[in-house]
């Protein structure tokens, strides 16, 4: 386990500040190589693919423990063998270490 899937997320108030460019780039760094950052820095995102679309929802349900878990929601996009998964801490507007947190915990649900 990563040393940010270990850790749990905060509670993210808003009046708080989004991460800076450099700060999310750091974070990014210890996520999958598939997680990007958006253009505007705002979110982060990865595209999973699975083969067939019962495999994709068992994945989505996975996704949605973590988050209920970790009380931090991603926005899914879902279809047939794929779930896209983007995070991002919308009560500042960007980007947190929560979703750092969570990303890492996505990724621990497979093996690369």
């Amino acid at each position: 386990m990563s040393e940010l899937a270990a850790k749990t997320c905060l509670p993210c108030e808003g009046g708080a500040k989004p991460m800076s460019a450099e700060e999310a780039g750091q974070l990014l760094a210890r996520l999958h190589n598939d997680w990007s950052l958006s253009e505007d820095g705002t979110e982060i995102r990865r595209d999973f693919r699975f083969k067939g679309f019962y495999r994709t929802m068992g994945f989505v349900n996975a996704v949605a423990w973590i988050a209920n878990q970790e009380n931090h929601h991603p926005d899914l996009e879902v279809g047939w063998g794929h779930c896209l998964v983007k995070f991002s801490t919308h009560a500042i507007n960007g980007l947190s270490e929560n979703d750092f947190i969570c990303a890492a915990k996505v990724d621990g649900l497979l093996k690369d």
